[in-house]
């Protein structure tokens, strides 16, 4: 089966055998084409199992016959029907294919018999401990479950599933149902790896995809498939950043300053939280002497010393925790973030500037890492402190050498907006900084 964007191919068991992409983006180190089918777990998209143990072991012995043997997919689709006779049982697959990687599948049997048909194991992609990967179940409320590959705890059944996929960082392989939904059933694979198939009848009809989790795509396929793009706890946020990094990408025509851009937008959103945090924290040093003299005084009575040290914040309208609550709030904006950068295969092979020619991968010479530990040693330096303990003090200058060696080998993508972040963190704390400076030298003239 031969589109412009993949090639497949289906074996003697009318299973989706093989899978690649065509797009120079999707090849290897090596400059092959990503294989995305994993057969090694025993279970291939378009498989059928039946429930009666002779059926199912003549169904994995006798071949299925095709009406042909090489499909160029149109626009408006082309299809295939694959047949198989066991016995007196005769089961038909008409799978008519897409350009997008969307294809329709309509499963006949001659007589009833309990069967299920699978979707297939996760694309087979490098798997790394940052990304989910395993099954992803739209349940028929609408809510979202996931079940990581080695967590699969025998059978687990999900009635009126919508979505049923599996689905590693990039790469997914699902069926959808988005009216009735789909009876769905999760096995244990090797090493509690979650196995999807979903019950058939006689006459059963669903729609498919086997593809990249690019948002685009889904969207264009249904709006509701975009749920398989899974960004984790903070997927309400994530998906409108991904939205605004999509069209600025539109605007720029390049992911890079796309980026950039989204950065800057959203500093500038959190600014109001940001300026009171900085605030809070330049008052904070100004009182930094009086309360050493105050726990000198009375450093040995703590009930003294707390009550003294809140009418001292009261007195001078400072907030002890005024410098914490903002940069608490704006947490959940920062983990929105990362997860978008750190999943979206839109990324994957795109360019920035010079040496950055794939923002999905690690800055092959540690440039971004090293400019972002700079910029990150600079905000530091520029940023009022409190330290009482001298031991979190030494912690905290080392924390920018600690994040350079924890960057390095990620994706450059991420570390560029960690990067403009550190600079756009810069620019507001120098801003606020002559603020103060300028107050301190009016307070003085009025003197």
């Amino acid at each position: 089966v031969k589109a412009p964007s993949y090639e497949l191919q289906i074996d003697r068991l009318g299973r989706i055998a093989k899978f690649y992409l065509s797009e120079l983006k999707y090849k290897d180190d090596h400059g092959e084409r990503i294989q995305l089918i994993d057969a090694s777990q025993g279970v291939l998209p378009l498989e059928v199992r039946f429930s009666d143990k002779s059926v199912n072991t003549d169904a994995f012995l006798m071949s299925y016959s095709a009406d042909k043997n090489i499909i160029n997919v149109e626009e408006s689709g082309s299809s295939v029907i694959l047949t198989q006779k066991l016995g007196d049982v005769t089961i038909s697959k008409t799978v008519t294919f897409f350009p997008s990687g969307k294809y329709d599948l309509h499963v006949k049997l001659s007589q009833a018999k309990d069967y299920f048909i699978s979707p297939g194991f996760r694309p087979n992609a490098a798997v790394d401990s940052y990304t989910f990967h395993g099954a992803l179940i739209k349940k028929a409320d609408g809510t979202i479950q996931t079940i990581s590959d080695g967590d699969a705890k025998g059978d687990e059944r999900f009635p009126h599933a919508h979505i049923v996929a599996a689905a590693d960082k990039y790469y997914t392989t699902f069926f959808y149902e988005l009216n009735t939904g789909l009876e769905t059933v999760i096995l244990p694979g090797k090493e509690n790896t979650p196995l999807l198939f979903v019950k058939g009848n006689e006459d059963f009809q669903l729609n498919g995809y086997v593809g990249p989790k690019e948002y685009v795509k889904l969207k264009e396929i249904h709006s509701a498939l975009t749920d398989v793009v899974e960004y984790g706890f903070f997927t309400f946020i994530a998906k409108p950043l991904f939205t605004l990094l999509s069209y600025l990408h539109g605007v720029f025509g390049n992911w890079g300053w796309a980026i950039v851009a989204m950065t800057i937008i959203v500093r500038l959103v959190l600014y109001p939280l940001t300026y009171k945090g900085m605030v809070s924290m330049n008052k904070l040093k100004e009182l930094a002497p009086k309360v050493k003299e105050l726990q000198k005084k009375y450093g040995d009575d703590k009930q003294k010393l707390n009550m003294h040290m809140m009418e001292l914040y009261k007195k001078h309208g400072a907030n002890p925790m005024g410098g914490c609550l903002p940069i608490l709030l704006q947490i959940p904006v920062f983990f929105a973030v990362y997860r978008v950068l750190q999943n979206a295969i839109e990324l994957k092979g795109a360019a920035w500037i010079l040496w950055v020619h794939d923002l999905a991968i690690m800055d092959p010479y540690f440039i971004l890492p090293v400019l972002m530990g700079l910029t990150m040693f600079l905000h530091q330096r520029i940023t009022p402190t409190t330290f009482n303990d001298p031991m979190q003090e030494k912690i905290m200058k080392f924390l920018p050498l600690i994040f350079t060696f924890f960057f390095v080998t990620f994706p450059a993508g991420l570390t560029l907006y960690w990067f403009t972040n550190n600079l756009a963190s810069i620019v507001q704390q120098f801003y606020v900084n002559k603020l103060f400076a300028k107050k301190h030298e009016e307070e003085k003239a009025e003197k």
